[in-house]
């Protein structure tokens, strides 16, 4: 096997542990362990695909989270009711509904922000400066790569 192919397997593998780490539910068993809070890992997505797209529509967030548009607007509906999503009609557009994160949406995004950040610090706590910076730009390179590809 060439050092490239091995190496590529070597990537395969690591962003298979990374999507098995990145799963909402182990995320969510992380945070209630640290800070004792309890946050329904479902709308979290929610809020970071509203956040992402805003305004967003509900078959973005379909789009964004991998989901029908049936189970989306299921989800849009529940993080609408737990008060971290509006809904607010298009004014360019009646017939559609635009999402906007709440005050409250935008300070659950920011502390699952800062939760994220601190768990990728603390796992790169023994790295250099130029290390953390390689990768982020590398890292940054290859989803850009790999996004343009997957569309």
């Amino acid at each position: 096997m060439s050092e490239r192919v091995a190496d590529v397997a070597a990537v395969e593998r690591a962003m298979v542990e990374i999507r098995r780490l990145q799963q909402r539910r182990t995320l969510a068993r992380v945070s209630q362990q640290r800070s004792g809070d309890r946050v329904d890992p479902t709308l979290t997505a929610v809020v970071d695909a509203v956040e992402r797209h805003q305004p967003a529509t509900v078959s973005g967030i379909a789009a964004a989270l991998g989901v029908d548009q049936p189970r989306a607007s299921r989800l849009v509906a529940r993080a609408v009711e737990a008060g971290l999503v509006e809904r607010r009609a298009d004014q360019e557009d009646g017939r559609r509904t635009l999402l906007r994160l709440t005050r409250t949406g935008t300070r659950h995004a920011g502390r699952v922000h800062e939760f994220r950040q601190s768990m990728f610090a603390e796992a790169m706590a023994d790295w250099s400066p130029g290390q953390v910076a390689t990768f982020a730009r590398l890292l940054t390179r290859f989803v850009d790569s790999y996004a343009a590809l997957t569309g």
